[in-house]
């Protein structure tokens, strides 16, 4: 079934991204995979929030594991369907409050195409 493929695809992310491995999260993703993050827009405004293929992901991610060497994400609820599939899971770091965050993953032929944030 497709949608436990997408919720797969989902576990991994999540290890890879707890794992901070960063070249296992972006053998997820297409290599013209697009990726949008309000934190994105906050530390890089020029972004206006969106960043497109794996040579920016790489940047963007490494930034965060080298910045937040606590970051972890602590998964609540995957709902996945043919297509895509939404996580909602917390944000925690360090001396920082957690925060309540939506991802949806956009997936076509076993690869994340599109990923979009959004915090609560």
């Amino acid at each position: 079934m497709p949608s436990d493929n997408n919720i797969d695809m989902a576990k991994k992310w999540f290890a890879a991204f707890n794992d901070h491995h960063l070249e296992n999260l972006l053998a997820l993703y297409d290599n013209n995979a697009v990726h949008y993050s309000p934190k994105l827009k906050i530390r890089h405004p020029e972004t206006n929030g969106l960043v497109q293929g794996k040579i920016a992901l790489r940047a963007w991610w490494q930034d965060a594991f080298d910045r937040l060497p606590t970051l972890h994400y602590k998964t609540t609820t995957l709902t996945a369907n043919d297509e895509r599939v939404f996580m909602e899971y917390i944000r925690q770091v360090d001396s920082e409050p957690d925060m309540l965050v939506a991802e949806v993953l956009e997936i076509k032929n076993g690869m994340i195409i599109a990923s979009r944030v959004y915090h609560g």
